[in-house]
């Protein structure tokens, strides 16, 4: 999430305030909750590098903001561009007591509390792009809005990440197929009520994933993300490692997260990592 058009002061842009910090943690953070603290910075390189250097040292729930970030990363160390304070940059520190091998759930996880909270507190339809992608529709075409990025980090964490473009303008947009809430219509953009929205269904949502020893079928987090995905159904190019290509129809979402495609030759391949391209139909 880096930004080329300078941050100036918190209110230079009155379009868009800074975040509240003092009312966020007020809301969020809960002797009995999952957030164990919540702090807000004006500017940072990466939210996700700042946590994952300190996570031995830190709790399980520990939440940072950026109200701007100079060197967000993606996936594939891709950047992610965004004006100070036109969207939501932060990363979550979790520390998850069930077994390693899921957790490679919590960047699906991620995605279904977005949406979820965003739909609730936006007024906003929003889809999910597997495995980490948050779509929204402009004028009827499908564009990203917001980006996930789960590492582990020190022993026994994962740092979550999650970009969000919220009051991004078309003339601000760093690719035509980016969007934002503010481009999809959304009903609300005060970026203090995203944010708790989006947290509280994180930590509601991680809750349920504990509580079932990270079972993605028990918890329901397995039907939520295949109900909400957007990937599924559609003809999908996958860019896989090692520069190979698979194209076919994503049909399901297997127990470990993966992508099941359908091949030409009557067979399937679950994809675990990769790009994905949603390819259209022909008219």
């Amino acid at each position: 999430m880096t930004s080329s058009h300078g941050s100036g002061g918190p209110w230079s842009d009155l379009d868009r305030p800074p975040l509240n910090a003092g009312a966020l943690r007020r809301a969020l953070v809960r002797p009995d909750g999952l957030w164990a603290s919540l702090d807000v910075v004006p500017s940072t390189g990466s939210t996700n590098s700042d946590l994952a250097g300190r996570a031995d040292e830190l709790p399980g729930g520990t939440v940072l903001v950026a109200e701007e970030q100079t060197a967000g990363r993606g996936r594939l160390d891709r950047s992610w561009v965004a004006p100070a304070r036109s969207g939501l940059f932060f990363s979550v520190l979790l520390k998850p007591d069930v077994p390693v091998h899921r957790w490679g759930w919590l960047p699906l996880l991620a995605g279904v509390a977005a949406a979820t909270g965003l739909a609730k507190s936006a007024g906003a339809d929003l889809s999910l792009k597997w495995p980490n992608d948050l779509l929204v529709s402009v004028g009827g075409e499908e564009r990203k809005t917001g980006g996930i990025l789960a590492e582990r980090a020190g022993d026994h964490g994962v740092v979550v990440g999650l970009g969000i473009n919220v009051t991004l303008r078309e003339d601000e947009l760093p690719v035509p197929a980016a969007g934002s809430l503010l481009l999809a219509d959304a009903v609300s953009t005060d970026r203090d009520t995203l944010l708790r929205a989006v947290l509280r269904s994180l930590e509601q949502w991680y809750g349920e994933w504990v509580r079932a020893d990270g079972d993605p079928e028990v918890s329901g987090l397995q039907a939520a993300y295949a109900a909400g995905c957007a990937t599924l159904g559609r003809r999908v190019r996958a860019q896989l490692p090692g520069e190979r290509t698979l194209e076919g129809e994503a049909v399901a979402l297997d127990g470990d997260g993966r992508l099941v495609v359908a091949t030409e030759g009557g067979g399937t391949e679950a994809v675990s990592a990769g790009d994905i391209v949603h390819v259209r139909a022909e008219s």
